[in-house]
C-alpha cells in the first residue's frame, strides 16, 4: 500500500474529519538510524531520528501538513509565518501544493541561504525585517489577529499535533518508547510535540513507558536555561537562534513531567557533533547536532553511567543542505592534480 502521509497514517490521533482537505507531500515516515560509534562511546543504544529526510528537509513538514490542511478547511487563502528558515520553506511548499498564498517574515541577514531559496522558489512573499526572530513573530501575531491571514508558526496548535507523530513512529519502530529522547530546543514547539505524542501513545496503550526528555539550546541563545528572555541571541545554529520561545511553558512542562532536563551546548560543541555525524554518514544542519552535542556533554559528566544499555533517540531536525555555507567553511578545498593515475593513487594513499 502506498504511504500517503502522516495524517492518513495517524488520523485517529489527529483533529481531522471527513471534511478536512488533506494537504500532504507524504511527510513523515523518516528513518531511525542506529549510530554504532556513539553507542560504543556512550554505552547506550543511540538512534538518530533523521527528520532532514522530510519533503522540504526538516521536521517542520510534520506540523505544516496539519496547519495548512486546517487552514484550507477553514477557508483561508493566505498564510503567514515568522521564520529562521525551515518554517518558511515548509509553509511555502505546502501553501504552493494547495494554491494558497504564503507570506514570510525573516530576520535580515540571519537566514541560511538554502532555506531562503526554498521559500522563494515556492513563490512565497519573503520579507526581511530589521530585527530578530522574536520581532518577526510579534509582527506576524499582530497582523494575523487583525487581517484574514492564517498564522502557521508553532503557536498554531495544529503544528504541534502534526509534529507529535514523530513520537508515534519511534514507538511503532521499537514497540515501546525509548528510555531517553534528546532534542534541539529553539522555539520549543518540537520538545512540546514529542512529549505530547509520547503521552498520547502511552495513554492509548501503544507504549508501556515514557522517555526522559533531554532538550538542548545553544549557549548564546538559551533563554529557558537562563530563565529569562535573550534580547540578542547568537549562535551558528540559526534554526535555534531564538531568544523568547513561543512554547516556553509547554517545554518546561515536558522537561518536568518527564523528569528530564533542558541544558545548553556551546557552538564549538555543536560544530564538533555536526562534523562527527557527517563522518558517520549523516549530514545535518548545525542546529540538529545540538541533540548529539548534548548527550556527549552529559556523558562526560557521568549522566548515563548507571543506565548503560538504555535506548536514546536523538532528533536531527534538518538536512545539512539547508545550511551549506557552514559545511563549506569547515572542510578543505578539493585537491587539484594532473590527469595522471600515479598522482591520483598517491593522493588516495595507494
Amino acid at each position: 500500500m502506498l504511504y500517503k502521509g502522516l495524517i492518513e497514517k495517524y488520523r485517529e490521533y489527529l483533529p481531522v474529519n471527513a471534511k478536512t482537505p488533506v494537504v500532504t507531500l507524504n511527510e513523515g515516515n523518516t528513518p531511525l538510524i542506529f549510530s554504532e560509534d556513539l553507542s560504543h562511546e556512550l554505552g547506550l543504544k543511540v538512534y538518530l531520528k533523521f527528520e532532514g529526510l522530510n519533503p522540504t528537509g526538516s521536521f517542520k513538514d510534520r506540523g505544516m501538513t496539519m496547519a495548512i490542511s486546517k487552514a484550507k478547511e477553514k477557508g483561508a487563502t493566505t498564510v503567514m509565518c515568522a521564520s529562521t528558515g525551515n518554517t518558511s520553506a515548509s509553509a511555502a511548499a505546502y501553501a504552493a501544493k494547495c494554491g494558497m498564498k504564503c507570506a514570510v517574515l525573516i530576520p535580515d541577514g540571519n537566514i541560511a541561504l538554502g532555506k531562503l531559496a526554498q521559500a522563494m522558489i515556492h513563490n512565497a512573499k519573503v520579507i526581511a525585517i530589521r530585527g530578530n526572530f522574536d520581532d518577526a513573530l510579534n509582527l506576524v501575531k499582530t497582523i494575523t489577529e487583525k487581517y484574514p491571514i492564517e498564522l502557521v508558526n508553532s503557536i498554531n496548535p495544529f503544528r504541534i499535533e502534526g509534529q507529535k507523530t514523530a513520537a508515534f513512529e519511534i514507538c511503532d519502530s521499537f514497540g515501546d518508547a525509548p528510555e531517553f529522547h534528546a532534542i534541539p530546543v529553539g522555539n520549543a514547539g518540537n520538545i512540546t510535540a514529542y512529549w505530547k505524542g509520547y503521552k498520547e501513545y502511552h495513554s492509548a496503550g501503544k507504549s508501556k513507558t515514557l522517555p526522559k526528555m533531554l532538550g538542548f539550546q545553544a549557549a548564546g541563545s538559551a533563554p529557558i536555561v537562563l530563565g529569562h528572555v535573550v534580547d540578542k541571541p547568537e549562535t551558528i545554529a540559526t534554526a535555534i537562534r531564538i531568544g523568547n520561545p513561543a512554547s516556553w511553558k509547554p517545554a518546561l512542562a515536558a522537561r518536568d513531567e518527564s523528569a528530564g532536563l533542558i541544558d545548553a551546548v556551546t557552538d564549538d560543541e555543536i560544530l564538533s557533533a555536526y562534523k562527527r555525524l557527517a563522518s558517520g554518514g549523516v549530514f545535518t544542519e548545525p542546529a540538529s547536532a545540538a541533540s548529539v552535542a548534548g548527550i556527549l556533554q552529559l556523558h562526560k559528566k557521568g549522566f548515563f553511567d548507571h543506565v548503560k544499555g538504555s535506548r536514546i533517540v536523538c532528533t536531527l531536525t534538518g538536512h545539512g543542505l539547508k545550511d551549506p555555507n557552514i559545511a563549506i567553511k569547515n572542510v578543505g578545498q578539493p585537491v587539484t592534480l594532473n590527469a595522471d593515475i600515479k598522482e591520483i593513487l598517491k593522493e588516495v594513499g595507494l
